[in-house]
């Protein structure tokens, strides 16, 4: 299967008869994320707990620890792509990021207090992360229906965030069964993470020439198709893509305006005073509204078109960081906020994938993939440390009303630059 269509590839599908169902390597992917997640989510929900109340850092000190951490995927993505494109690699360089990430939750179960040790550990599972997000991406784009990449991709999302709603679960009964022993926490983290690699070798395809479901890579991107060459092509996005580089423009963009979910977490746990235990709970209320609207928001972006619903997630995000400088009852803030954020991923996470999927040159799905997704990881990177600098020197009020008006400027641009038409990119020429 590949991925030139003819038609508009964010145009709704034909009609059909028959109900299709979410192809199987979806669901084996699905099946390895939630069970990553569950590791990683373990020690997500207790890590802005663990650096900052636990061992002292300052706003600052956190948002250049998890700013630099994020931004070191960023080449680690481009080159993990442009390796899983080169040859059909995707099974391979995956694994060895969802290998990485688990082999980091070691690091810090032996860190200690260190907080340089502490740098190298959250850095090798941000690595992990970047080198098999594009692959696995790449790996949902091959094997569904252009017309249903929102679904396949909602599908995942939702399975993933399954995972993510149960982590900080496990990470609350063990603090609460061992007395706050964040070591506990690693440890089972890093068993859970341990299963899900397992699972990747077991239930997830290899793609091999001989593949009947491999994709069919021209002569020209063949000859073309080397190392560097794979990586050009996908930081080209195809050299008749305007629309592909206006999207890759736009995640940066927006990016850029999006501040970390663990700065809204702590900035949650400041206002309403609450007692530090249930801190790992917070990620819970928007992983549950994510859960229950990634598929649904992913049907409707197949339906109605990919730019709208990455438009009105942004816009959710924004009325978050509004309820958070409102004069209104701390329940109302806290829910909203809670909705607000899984409003915010279930609209955009997914949908921006499927936006750029039609528009990836045959044979370069990760490393095109890649290039969106490291663009959205260097903004953020320069959102985590502004954010936490202006914390530092004006105070949290300060910082979010910064926040909220380069969001505002961002989704402007975005609503000019992103495309409403998209040529199908069976019409393009590479």
């Amino acid at each position: 299967m590949y991925l030139a269509t003819t038609g508009r590839p964010d145009a709704p599908p034909a009609p059909s008869g028959v109900r299709r169902r979410v192809p199987g390597t979806v669901l084996a992917l699905g099946a390895v994320s939630l069970v990553t997640d569950v590791s990683s989510e373990m020690v997500t929900a207790v890590l802005p707990l663990y650096l900052v109340l636990g061992l002292g850092l300052s706003p600052l000190q956190f948002g250049l620890l998890d700013g630099l951490s994020t931004g070191a995927t960023a080449v680690v993505r481009l080159l993990g792509g442009a390796t899983a494109d080169r040859g059909g690699r995707h099974k391979q360089v995956g694994g060895l990021g969802y290998a990485l990430s688990a082999c980091s939750r070691l690091g810090l179960l032996l860190a200690g207090g260190a907080t340089g040790w502490i740098a190298t550990a959250i850095t090798a599972d941000r690595l992990g992360k970047g080198v098999r997000t594009a692959p696995r991406d790449a790996l949902i784009t091959l094997h569904s229906p252009p017309e249903d990449l929102g679904r396949a991709f909602g599908t995942h999302r939702a399975m993933d965030t399954t995972g993510a709603l149960l982590g900080p679960l496990a990470a609350f009964a063990l603090l609460w069964a061992t007395a706050d022993a964040y070591d506990a926490v690693f440890a089972v983290s890093f068993s859970v993470g341990a299963f899900g690699v397992l699972l990747w070798v077991l239930l997830v395809p290899g793609r091999t020439r001989g593949d009947k479901k491999a994709p069919v890579v021209p002569a020209e991107a063949r000859a073309r198709g080397g190392f560097l060459g794979g990586l050009l092509g996908g930081l080209l996005g195809g050299p008749r893509s305007p629309e592909y580089r206006r999207i890759v423009i736009c995640a940066g963009t927006l990016g850029a305006a999006t501040i970390g979910d663990a700065f809204l977490y702590l900035l949650l746990q400041r206002r309403l005073a609450f007692d530090a235990t249930w801190f790992p709970f917070l990620p819970l209320g928007a992983a549950a509204v994510y859960l229950l609207l990634a598929v649904p928001a992913g049907r409707l972006a197949d339906r109605a078109g990919r730019r709208a619903p990455l438009l009105y997630g942004h816009g959710a995000l924004l009325l978050a960081y509004g309820l958070l400088l409102a004069p209104l009852p701390d329940p109302v803030v806290l829910l909203g906020v809670l909705l607000l954020l899984g409003v915010f991923y279930a609209a955009t996470d997914g949908v921006l994938m499927a936006l750029a999927g039609p528009f990836l040159t045959e044979g370069r799905q990760a490393s095109g993939l890649a290039v969106v997704q490291t663009a959205q990881a260097l903004a953020r990177l320069g959102a985590a440390v502004a954010f936490g600098a202006v914390w530092t020197a004006s105070g949290p009020e300060t910082a979010l009303v910064a926040a909220l008006l380069a969001l505002t400027a961002a989704l402007c641009c975005a609503a000019r630059l992103l495309p409403a038409t998209p040529s199908a990119p069976s019409e393009r020429s590479d």
